[in-house]
């Protein structure tokens, strides 16, 4: 068993190698990481050829659709606003909540970051945010860094709940709880997050100058409404709750309290005309857009989800044992309701349909490295899920700590993460073994559901040395070759996080036990 476990622990360790110390490029590394999947699996775990191959594809089918399809929907928005000058008005506009860097940052990587990935999810937050940040005046790699951070506390929530709703599916236990005992873990991680991403932003405790007020009231403000919602509304509405109560409250706090400070002022923008209400909405429709679509497509109104889930396709593409169908759901797909947002916006904002093609043409080149990362570490996941690697590291894992397992459990979750980039798929490869680890180490059902949501929280924490959301950022900010950069920074963070996630699981385990 252990030399099955070292094997099927050979991608993830290349991966740390090659992103770290030898510093190669994302795409680099993770091509590399698949051909070592690839041997593992079929000389190691006996998976055939036609096997381990059907399930790459299937990984690199997923990696387009809907990931890569999101990736370039966001960053076209994003590129078509700059091209419109839409971006410009936004930023004046932002200017005018505040024109200190530090408040920006708290509004548009928690708040309205926090707001995208909990509608959308699949990086769009990163994306997004990096982007605006750095239109701003933000240092590109900055603004990679507070959108990580910031999306890694909010990752669970993507979707609207995807991740914890698939996770209380799995695991037969109720949503709500799911929702309410991930968010109690998570909670430190939500108080903290707005200081550290400050902290980072400036490169030291002087950028919390005057701002530990509008820090916790960005932490709390999305702490609480999200365990009431997670509570008595479920796991859909957690997230979306949190994030909208944040935003609202980060606006508030910095017209109530202004902060200024000329270290961190943002950049002077020149201003050609009075920003009319008109202007205003304009620049700010692909947003608007997104949100008004994202919200009447979703499951928080059924009859138009119900209708628009009805276009799809699914097709066989892995042919081993458990193989099922992957569907392409064409409408009702974050990618195709943020591309229709910037097509719709654009027209308003006077951009020909030549213009509209030339800048997709201009995204999609760019992305081109990015793409490649994306098949590749999810192809990867793909093979290491369905050959076995990840049940092999779990259960080894489980064996070897007895009852001291819920101190590792979140290590289990950010693994998935780590490997896979979703908090969902984490869920699905580990969700059911984390509460039937519970159940071997003698827990109730209430200890086993805490089991179960610590893979959720875990998740999160993963999602901060995640290669695939670091390569959506670089992506976005138009950066190359700097991967490895982030990623050793990413780890300093890690691995705190993680050691403190495991202690509040393995102590939180027989709290909750004892009293509910």
């Amino acid at each position: 068993m252990d030399g099955l476990f070292f094997a099927a622990l050979a991608p993830i360790i290349w991966l740390v190698i090659a992103l770290i110390g030898l510093k190669l490029p994302a795409w680099q590394a993770c091509a590399v990481a698949l051909i070592f999947a690839f041997i593992m699996a079929m000389n190691f775990f006996g998976m055939p050829l036609r096997d381990t191959a059907t399930a790459a594809l299937e990984g690199a089918t997923m990696a387009v659709w809907p990931i890569i399809w999101v990736i370039i929907s966001a960053i076209f928005t994003y590129n078509l606003s700059v091209f419109t000058k839409g971006i410009e008005t936004i930023k004046e506009m932002l200017n005018s909540v505040s024109t200190d860097q530090r408040i920006i940052i708290l509004l548009i990587a928690w708040g309205f970051g926090g707001f995208l990935e909990c509608m959308s999810g699949f990086g769009t937050a990163v994306a997004i945010g990096a982007s605006m940040l750095v239109s701003i005046g933000i240092n590109p790699i900055s603004a990679i860094i507070v959108c990580l951070l910031a999306n890694a506390v909010q990752s669970s929530y993507g979707s609207i709940g995807l991740p914890l709703i698939t996770l209380a599916q799995l695991t037969n236990f109720d949503g709500s709880q799911i929702a309410t005992f991930t968010t109690l873990q998570l909670s430190f991680m939500m108080i903290i997050m707005p200081f550290l991403m400050l902290v980072t932003f400036g490169g030291s405790l002087k950028a919390l100058r005057g701002m530990i007020p509008a820090c916790l009231v960005a932490g709390l403000g999305f702490l609480v409404p999200a365990v009431v919602a997670g509570n008595f509304m479920g796991a859909g509405l957690a997230g979306v709750a949190g994030a909208i109560f944040s935003m609202g409250l980060i606006v508030a706090y910095a017209k109530m309290f202004p902060v200024k400070d000329e270290e961190y002022e943002v950049p002077t923008v020149e201003s050609t005309s009075e920003i009319t209400f008109e202007k205003g909405l304009k620049a700010w429709l692909p947003f608007i857009l997104i949100f008004v679509f994202l919200i009447v497509t979703s499951k928080l109104v059924p009859p138009v989800n119900d209708f628009l889930s009805q276009f799809k396709t699914s097709i066989p593409i892995y042919t081993g044992e458990g193989a099922g169908l992957y569907t392409f759901t064409w409408i009702v797909t974050p990618g195709t309701l943020i591309m229709t947002s910037a097509i719709i916006s654009g027209f308003v904002q006077g951009a020909t349909v030549s213009d509209m093609l030339s800048v997709l043409h201009r995204t999609v080149n760019t992305l081109i490295p990015t793409f490649i990362t994306m098949i590749t570490i999810i192809a990867t996941a793909r093979v290491m899920g369905y050959s076995g690697m990840i049940t092999t590291m779990a259960e080894v894992t489980v064996a070897a700590t007895g009852t001291l397992y819920p101190a590792i459990s979140p290590l289990i979750g950010a693994a998935g993460s780590f490997i896979t980039g979703s908090a969902t798929t984490s869920g699905v490869l580990f969700g059911k073994l984390q509460a039937d680890a519970a159940l071997a180490i003698g827990a109730n059902e209430v200890g086993q559901a805490w089991m179960a949501a610590a893979n959720a929280a875990g998740a999160c924490v993963g999602k901060i040395i995640s290669p695939q959301s670091i390569a959506i950022g670089v992506a976005a900010v138009g950066l190359r070759g700097v991967e490895s950069q982030i990623m050793s920074f990413a780890i300093k963070v890690f691995i705190p996080f993680i050691i403190l996630m495991g202690a509040i699981v393995y102590f939180g385990e027989s709290f909750v036990s004892a009293i509910l």
